[in-house]
């Protein structure tokens, strides 16, 4: 870890920025908005949780990785303190739907645990150089996701 303070531009500007980038997924039909990843990025998916209170849908774009069969992604709320509100929901109702570049998967959400979690970190590392510093940012440990394929 350096021992560099990452950037974060302000709360406000993270909010707006992934507002606007749904906005425009939603506008253009899901043309636009998502990606494969790669051997140097992750993806972009639209995971659709069950609010746990509202019971309502609740759409999300994240980041991600492929893992075999499993798609991977960090519940860090763009690195502020607060556990992102589609984790607490999918903690709560784990089977969701993730919208990919042509396709839709219905999958199980689960946190990856000790082995596991230490090399999606690792994978992780790879895609974001700086990832340990901007984890550091939080006050809890950042929890690895994934999202595996429901037995049809």
């Amino acid at each position: 870890m350096s021992s560099k303070k990452p950037f974060l531009p302000p709360r406000w500007v993270i909010r707006l920025a992934w507002r606007i980038h749904r906005g425009l997924y939603r506008r253009s039909g899901g043309r636009f908005g998502l990606r494969r990843p790669s051997d140097k990025t992750y993806g972009l998916m639209w995971v659709t949780t069950v609010g746990r209170r509202s019971g309502q849908n609740r759409p999300v774009m994240l980041g991600y990785f492929d893992d075999g069969p499993n798609l991977v992604t960090m519940a860090m709320n763009g690195w502020g303190a607060d556990e992102p509100a589609w984790w607490l929901n999918l903690q709560a109702a784990p089977d969701v739907t993730a919208a990919l570049v042509g396709e839709t998967r219905l999958v199980t959400g689960r946190v990856a645990e000790s082995d596991e979690h230490e090399r999606l970190w690792a994978r992780w590392q790879e895609i974001d150089r700086g990832l340990d510093d901007y984890a550091a940012l939080r006050p809890r440990p950042t929890a690895v996701v994934v999202f595996e394929p429901q037995a049809t």
